[in-house]
């Protein structure tokens, strides 16, 4: 009588599970550099992100600084500097176009922060395109 819990392999035994083991070397073998690839690529987006938002934050603090009423363009530098190298933001530069001192009451006020992309990235900063991501905040000189 045969036996109705013994498992009968289609594929032969020993060498069924050969065929399985390298069917699952090959899988992992072409899924692998794409799974590595997303990961790195989502790593280097998130910094990206984080880099435009450090020196959006880092201008608005210096326009805000700087549009105050006896603020100095010194005390508006010291202040993104201190936003930015708090968030270890490497070669940057701050600029503000129409001057800080000479400005009226009621005057816009023009805030510029810039950062190369290539020193500011975690892992891939020699293998992609440097790029100069700035931002720029508006005020009125109080």
């Amino acid at each position: 009588m045969r036996n109705p819990f013994k498992r009968s392999s289609i594929l032969g035994g020993r060498s069924g599970r050969r065929k399985r083991d390298g069917v699952a070397a090959v899988e992992f073998a072409v899924c692998l550099p794409v799974i590595v690839l997303l990961v790195f690529g989502s790593i280097e987006a998130s910094s990206f992100i984080f880099l435009k938002q450090s020196l959006s934050v880092a201008c608005y603090e210096a326009a805000r600084e700087a549009s105050q009423s006896g603020g100095t363009e010194a005390e508006a530098d010291a202040r993104a500097s201190a936003v930015l190298e708090s968030r270890r933001v490497n070669d940057f530069e701050i600029r503000f176009p129409t001057g800080v001192d000479a400005l009226q009451r009621g005057e816009q006020l023009v805030c510029e922060v810039s950062a190369p992309t290539r020193t500011n990235s975690p892992i891939a900063g020699e293998f992609v395109t440097n790029r100069t991501l700035v931002a720029r905040v508006v005020m009125l000189k109080e």
